[in-house]
This record gives C-alpha cells, sequence and structure tokens, in this order.
C-alpha cells in the first residue's frame, strides 16, 4: 500500500482534485469530512468545543454552528490553535484507523489523504508524496468570496489564516494547477497518476 498526501487552500480545487483521483481508482481518505464527522451532536469534540468557546457556538439542534465558529477563529490565530487541539488528534485516530481496514481490504492500494491541514499539522511528513491542488491567490480570492458570499476584505483574512499556496506548493512534489479549466486539471491528474502508478 502506498500514502499519497493531497492539500492546498481554501477554494483552491483541492475536493476536484480528489474526486478525480478516486475517478481513476485510488483510496480516498477524506481529512476533511472526519473532521466534520468528529464534531456531530454526542462526540466528545463537540462538548470540548462548547466548554471551550461557549454554549453560543451550538445550534438549537444540537449541532456546530459552524458559521459562528468560523467567523471566531478566522480572526484570532490562538482561538484556531485551541480548536485545532481539540479536533486534530481527534482526526489522526480516525484516520488511522480506516488506514489500517484499507491495508487490510486491498494491499496495493493508492491511498490518498485529502487533507487541507496536511502539512500544518505535520502529516505530510508521513506520505510517500505530496501533492499540492494550486491557484493564484486572485482567484482564490474570487471564488471564495462567490462561494461564502463575502467581501474581498472578509475572503483575504479567511484565506491569510492559512498557509498561503506559494509556500505548500514548494514543498509539493506534484503541483496541479486548478486556475484553468476543469479538462486542464483532469490532463495534470492524470499525468500525476500515471507517474505514482509508474513507480509504484
Amino acid at each position: 500500500m502506498r500514502i499519497i498526501g493531497l492539500t492546498g487552500g481554501i477554494c483552491s480545487g483541492k475536493s476536484t482534485v480528489s474526486r478525480m483521483f478516486r475517478r481513476r481508482g485510488a483510496r480516498i481518505v477524506d481529512a476533511d469530512e472526519i473532521a466534520r464527522r468528529v464534531v456531530e451532536p454526542g462526540r466528545p469534540a463537540l462538548a470540548e468545543i462548547a466548554r471551550a468557546f461557549g454554549d453560543e457556538m451550538i445550534r438549537p439542534d444540537g449541532s456546530l454552528d459552524r458559521q459562528r465558529l468560523a467567523a471566531l477563529i478566522f480572526s484570532n490565530a490562538e482561538q484556531r490553535r485551541r480548536l485545532n487541539s481539540i479536533v486534530h488528534p481527534r482526526v489522526a485516530e480516525e484516520q488511522a484507523r480506516i488506514i489500517a481496514r484499507i491495508a487490510r481490504e486491498d494491499p496495493d492500494a493508492l491511498v490518498v489523504i485529502d487533507a487541507a491541514l496536511l502539512i500544518e499539522v505535520g502529516g505530510h511528513k508521513d506520505v510517500e508524496k505530496l501533492i499540492v491542488a494550486y491557484v493564484p491567490l486572485e482567484i482564490q480570492a474570487e471564488r471564495l468570496m462567490r462561494r461564502d458570499r463575502l467581501s474581498r476584505e472578509e475572503a483575504l483574512l479567511r484565506i491569510r489564516s492559512q498557509m498561503p499556496l506559494e509556500e505548500k506548493a514548494e514543498m509539493a512534489d506534484f503541483v496541479v494547477d486548478n486556475s484553468g479549466s476543469l479538462d486542464e486539471t483532469e490532463r495534470q491528474v492524470k499525468a500525476v497518476y500515471r507517474v505514482l502508478e509508474r513507480s509504484g
């Protein structure tokens, strides 16, 4: 089994790249999806978030108020670290369980760990190759403004709360540039997948 890392930034097209790898036969471990699951109602992480950030972070239906929490953490690095200290250990545990299960089911699998914060939490050190989904800052900001109906200032604040994509790209074994068409992205993914298959 081979483990590859895929990361990027907000609105960099990482999920699109992940889906393209899945269609080619890769087994995807979606750390962002795991992170959503570990804060579902009834899970210990949600109660810990309420204790750390206040009961107002919990909606009347018992679910996490993601918008309210995002508004807090994107403008405060210390609060962001606090949230990460609650969520990331639980994500890592679940991720390890999923990878162990894949290893049992398919020992020859090509596993892609799809994680926005892969580098920030040090996970890039545990993968064989690192792929970064990249777009220039202007395109990233435009996409985020359109997707979340944010002002330019709000979009840039969220983008700058993350490690710059240029820095991530410098650390990558492969960079998939998502600033063009889907067909252009598909061609790049196909080329990377071919290299990974040959080197396996």
